[in-house]
């Protein structure tokens, strides 16, 4: 018997496993997934803190590499970026992307100049919120997950290595993720990005070290070397001005 069909047989059996108390999110590509490594996305988001925790947050603020940070509204689905080096402040609503938008310390009243850089701030959080937050992201809309074997990272962590490919989401459907999780803690413990699926080399290539506890889930903001996320703070409530007031 294949290990494909032993997983997928062990996932019918176990309605009530981890498998069902993290169900994807709409438009996951179930079906072109592999069983083991949806089993072990599940494993991950039960070492994160479990789907419960995931789903009770509701803000989250942290640094981008020291150039910008970001508030996200996780339940209302919007986000405030402060950016001091250029003197911009977006208060951007996700799903509408529209908001209130100060760029270069002019703020902007035409309609097209709001949803021109609207769009410019949820490509940034989209961005900034998957380095942060990517192990929580594994059954997203649009996400093929296939199983590539066990392989060491780096820096000597045995993993199981799952590839992630995209479809119809995102900025940039046409890039690929090699992530890389710790067989004991099944936490992960590195990442490669590859620009275009069909890339050999990955373009980016980082540890994902030092997990720490905010709230009741666990988020890792050090990516080795200078690439820090920084700030990191899970808050139930924040002052409303935060976004209301550029």
């Amino acid at each position: 018997m294949s290990s494909k069909i032993t997983w997928g047989i062990l996932l019918f059996l176990l309605p009530l496993s981890i498998f069902a108390q993290n169900p994807p999110a709409k438009g996951f590509n179930a079906a072109g997934s592999d069983a083991k490594a949806i089993a072990i996305a599940d494993q991950v988001m039960e070492a994160m803190g479990g789907r419960k925790a995931w789903d009770a947050t509701r803000y989250i603020t942290w640094n981008f590499f020291g150039r910008r940070t970001l508030l996200w509204d996780k339940k209302a689905g919007r986000v405030r970026i402060d950016i001091p080096g250029d003197n911009s402040t977006y208060i951007v609503d996700l799903n509408k992307e529209t908001g209130q938008i100060k760029h270069k310390g002019t703020v902007m009243t035409q309609a097209d100049s709001i949803k021109k850089y609207a769009g410019v701030a949820k490509s940034i959080w989209i961005n900034d919120s998957y380095w942060l937050l990517m192990p929580f992201k594994l059954k997203d809309s649009g996400v093929t997950l296939k199983y590539k074997g066990e392989m060491p990272t780096e820096a000597g962590v045995a993993s199981d290595v799952l590839e992630l490919t995209f479809e119809n989401v995102g900025r940039t459907p046409e890039n690929r993720y090699l992530v890389y999780v710790d067989k004991s803690t099944h936490l992960v413990a590195h990442w490669q990005h590859f620009r275009k699926a069909s890339d050999e080399k990955p373009g980016m290539s980082t540890p994902w070290n030092n997990y720490q506890k905010q709230g009741k889930i666990l988020i890792s903001g050090d990516r080795g070397g200078n690439r820090q996320l920084t700030n990191i703070e899970v808050m139930s409530t924040v002052p409303k001005e935060k976004f209301t007031t550029l």
